[in-house]
């Protein structure tokens, strides 16, 4: 999509009442839907993490950007995912919060991010975090710094192919819930998304079909 026709849209976001679980269970691993439908997490114990779903043009052309995780003794290792982390003292909200980690990990500045608004959180029940993602918009060419500590690559996702629905389909992978199951998995290039950034990104993808 022509970024331009984008952008005079996008701002419509705001109006729309976010679809939330009936758009996060669509990419839920079976084992979770019950977990969520419940709420079973406690809130004063969860840490708190927030990510930042930037969209920005590429050749006039709308794209989204993912990065590839870094392996590391963890959870979360190689997985694909928006940038963004946990919360830190210095952080006066979950706001800064995705600002920050995404200028320190792909190295764009918070004054060239306009945030659109909030969408739903995700808790994810392996480390205990329930994550804020935060939709934002650059009007400029993006070029990338990453933080090769932590960012092992970066998926430049064209908004067409993200709305495209033949792209999702189902995988058997090992997760921390089995050895090996079937999960639902956004299937970009050799990359499959699945897990907390699939039901983000489901939720996003309902949300700009009505605006778009």
């Amino acid at each position: 999509m022509n970024f331009d026709l984008f952008f005079n849209a996008i701002t419509n976001v705001s109006n729309v009442e976010l679809p939330s679980i009936s758009s996060h269970v669509k990419m839920a691993p079976l084992e979770r839907v019950k977990m969520m439908e419940e709420n079973s997490y406690d809130l004063s114990s969860v840490r708190k993490a927030a990510v930042m779903m930037l969209f920005y043009p590429k050749n006039e052309v709308t794209h989204l950007i993912l990065i590839v995780r870094n392996s590391y003794p963890g959870v979360h290792s190689s997985q694909i995912a928006f940038p963004g982390g946990k919360v830190e003292e210095i952080d006066f909200d979950l706001k800064q919060t995705a600002l920050r980690e995404t200028h320190e990990e792909i190295g764009i500045h918070p004054n060239d991010i306009h945030v659109i608004r909030d969408f739903s959180s995700i808790y994810i029940p392996p480390s205990n975090f329930l994550v804020y993602p935060f939709l934002g918009v650059s009007q400029t060419e993006l070029t990338f710094n990453l933080q090769e500590e932590e960012v092992a690559g970066i998926i430049e996702l064209p908004l067409a192919t993200l709305l495209d629905d033949t792209i999702i389909s189902n995988k058997n992978l090992e997760t921390s819930y089995s050895k090996l199951i079937e999960v639902p998995v956004f299937q970009i290039e050799e990359h499959s998304v699945w897990g907390a950034t699939a039901m983000m990104l489901s939720e996003l993808k309902d949300v700009l079909k009505m605006v778009l």
